[in-house]
């Protein structure tokens, strides 16, 4: 007769068992320094958001209320820009394949090292008046002048603080210390050479279906907005959720998994390709981590990550921020005006606090090749430098923009 016990699962009971002296995590001696950028910029306010629609969104969904017009937006991770094809996507040959003597399996070491960050996640505070975080932001996009290609780079600092107590604001400042400008040296004096233009334009959207975006040079003003309306305070899938609901999210990672494919059958149909799927949970995971769930969520959120089909967790990689962690990558490939792309996530086992949410450039397009930009550039980040609780609401610069 079979055994009809469910059999446990032998990395996470490893995991679970291990001493924190033997913590990978510690053994591997991870920079996790966090550098100190100065002016770390991004685009100016009048283009950011009309710039990052069809391209790039801030980390972390959240129910955004326009000050004037009153109206809940939704806003996600970076948006999917349409699915490359077949041979841009195919997985890396194993690591695992390789002789004996061969690297280790960066792969299955990836996967201990995020359960890793699942306990540290269980062990963090549980509760506050305001959950704040700080990303640091950097976009890079591809300018035509007078027949000539360079590359510029748009980053910013974004402060986000979600009050969850009654009668407590949510306010989040973005285009802190923004700046536009060109990418490299040879890019400046490319920018140079064609008269130092105010004002450049990019192209956005799909490669089917591009349009030109005026994108001005030089520093931003910062801009305020309430992230918060009736209650509500984040997005999760299609719905706008209050602390309370957050709260009442599932604490094991089957729980976790069950409640957002429901999300994703209900907003997207019960046919969608495996891999669409994956990427959709994995992308509402990350969300989750930066939200202020229960440190049971954050770390249920984690080993959802670990199990996901389609996924790669692969050990040892570093943010843009020279930080390193375990990579967790999603299912397929991305298509974008620069070329074919990969997102993946960066993940602190040693604290279990998520770092970045980056796209990598896997396959340059001419445009970006004519610019200089290479296979493995990352050309969108959003890096986390603060996560926490904070019994202060954030200040607002005074040249804030509404």
């Amino acid at each position: 007769m079979k055994n009809s016990q469910k059999r446990p699962d032998v990395l996470r009971v490893l995991a679970d068992a291990r001493p924190d002296e033997l913590d990978p995590a510690r053994l591997t001696d991870l920079a996790r320094q966090r550098q100190d950028l100065g002016r770390i910029v991004s685009e100016p306010a009048n283009t950011r958001a009309a710039r990052r629609s069809p391209r790039v969104r801030p980390l972390g969904a959240v129910a955004l209320v326009a000050v004037a017009a009153s109206v809940v937006v939704s806003v996600g991770t970076f948006d999917r820009q349409g699915p490359a094809e077949r041979s841009a996507a195919s997985p890396q040959a194993s690591v695992g394949a390789q002789s004996p003597s061969a690297a280790p399996d960066l792969r299955l070491d990836g996967r201990i090292q995020l359960l890793s960050a699942a306990r540290k996640a269980e062990a963090s505070p549980a509760a506050g008046t305001y959950w704040q975080t700080t990303t640091l932001g950097q976009y890079v996009d591809v300018a035509e002048v007078s027949g000539r290609l360079f590359a510029v780079r748009s980053s910013s600092t974004e402060a986000w603080s979600v009050g969850v107590r009654p009668g407590t604001k949510s306010l989040m400042i973005s285009d802190l210390d923004s700046r536009t400008e060109p990418r490299t040296a040879a890019d400046k004096a490319t920018w140079q050479a064609v008269g130092s233009p105010r004002t450049v334009r990019i192209e956005v959207g799909q490669p089917a279906n591009t349009h030109a975006l005026a994108l001005k040079m030089g520093a931003g003003r910062p801009t305020v907005m309430r992230t918060d309306v009736g209650g509500k305070i984040y997005a999760v899938g299609p719905d706008n959720v209050s602390y309370k609901d957050l709260q009442a999210l599932p604490t094991t990672s089957d729980g976790l998994r069950r409640h957002l494919e429901g999300l994703y059958a209900r907003g997207n149909g019960t046919e969608g390709a495996a891999s669409d799927r994956s990427a959709w949970v994995l992308r509402q995971a990350g969300n989750l981590v930066t939200m202020p769930v229960k440190p049971g969520v954050r770390a249920a959120a984690y080993r959802l990550m670990a199990d996901l089909p389609g996924v790669r967790v692969v050990g040892h990689v570093t943010d843009p921020l020279g930080r390193e962690g375990v990579g967790v990558e999603f299912p397929g490939a991305y298509r974008t005006p620069l070329g074919t792309t990969k997102q993946r996530l960066v993940i602190d086992p040693s604290t279990g606090d998520m770092l970045s949410d980056e796209l990598l450039l896997t396959e340059p397009s001419a445009r970006a090749q004519g610019a200089g930009l290479k296979a493995g550039t990352v050309v969108n980040y959003q890096a986390t430098s603060r996560m926490g609780w904070s019994e202060r609401q954030i200040t607002v610069p005074k040249n804030a923009q509404n």
